[in-house]
């Protein structure tokens, strides 16, 4: 289809953001599986459990997929690069942090290297330091998010102008049209998390899949900047917590230990909205159904020739 698609050998030009610590091999492979690019957080994951999911993933397709290394925030580096090298993945996304110095040891493996970014700073040094892929994030997203709250839509243009390497945008993004928006704006591809969430091979709990569902245009919330630390939640009473302790003041430590990995498991994969929280980006308010990954990229893709078909049309007349 384009360079994206051809460097990552899959049929459509979507990927799988990272997802952290409820990342699972069930939903990585069947996004590869349906053609796109399932990736494998890994997260704060100790190394056997990585291995273990890594290896599942392997029994469950034989199609290209990814594993994402958020930089700053597993407590092993250098482990996760010695598991991906050994089993031979063959693409891997850094996240949150330097990439420089890791680019080369996996290029020199011949691993695909993507990275994830936040502003054209990042992507020029990123492209300076070889990746072959940058993906641009904006503050639509869930999760951990830029402090420069740079939107997707200006972002990517910004982007794809600065570097030569494809780009792939996330943010913001759960339909045919999301796609064809981003590729209209330079980028070759697109990453989603919040849309992989509500289907069926998602391993999460169904009260996270059902506030997904609820979700309007408004109903998600940005906690952290106080701290300099932005998460994009959806909005529960945990995340309410969240902001209420924000508002009275905070330190860095202190937030750090009620939005933890361990709330967020509870949140997620327990249901318990009361008491954790859950990711969720701004395009949670265009989901309205449950379906199979294989289901949602078959869709979305008819949906962007569609849409790529009425532009044709409307610039012809």
């Amino acid at each position: 289809m384009n360079r994206l698609t051809d460097l990552l050998h899959i049929d459509c030009p979507i990927i799988q953001g990272g997802m952290g610590n409820i990342s699972h091999a069930q939903l990585t492979a069947s996004i590869s599986e349906a053609g796109g690019l399932g990736t494998f957080g890994v997260g704060t994951f100790p190394a056997d459990h990585v291995r273990m999911e890594l290896a599942r993933i392997k029994e469950l397709t034989d199609r290209p997929f990814c594993v994402n290394i958020p930089i700053r925030v597993q407590p092993d580096v250098k482990e996760m690069i010695r598991l991906v090298l050994d089993l031979k993945v063959p693409v891997v996304s850094l996240s949150a942090g330097n990439p420089k110095p890791i680019i080369p040891i996996l290029k020199e493996a011949g691993v695909t290297v993507m990275v994830v970014t936040a502003s054209v700073k990042q992507a020029v040094k990123a492209e300076e330091a070889g990746a072959d892929i940058i993906v641009a994030e904006g503050y639509e997203a869930a999760g951990i998010n830029s402090n420069d709250e740079t939107t997707t839509m200006t972002l990517i243009p910004q982007i794809a102008d600065a570097v030569s390497v494809p780009v792939a945008a996330a943010g913001g993004i759960g339909d045919g049209r999301g796609v064809a928006a981003a590729l209209c704006l330079g980028a070759e591809g697109v990453q989603m998390g919040t849309r992989f969430i509500a289907t069926k091979e998602a391993l999460v709990h169904e009260a996270y899949k059902k506030k997904l569902l609820e979700s309007s245009d408004v109903d998600t919330i940005i906690v952290g900047r106080s701290v300099g630390k932005i998460r994009r939640l959806v909005k529960t009473p945990y995340a309410a917590l969240l902001a209420e302790v924000e508002k009275e003041g905070t330190t860095l430590e202190e937030f750090d230990t009620i939005a933890d990995e361990a709330s967020h498991i509870r949140g997620a994969l327990e249901g318990k909205l009361a008491e954790g929280h859950i990711n969720g980006g701004q395009i949670a308010g265009l989901i309205r159904d449950v379906p199979t990954v294989k289901e949602l990229l078959n869709l979305m893709m008819e949906q962007y020739r569609t849409v790529i078909e009425g532009l044709n049309q409307n610039v012809k007349r």
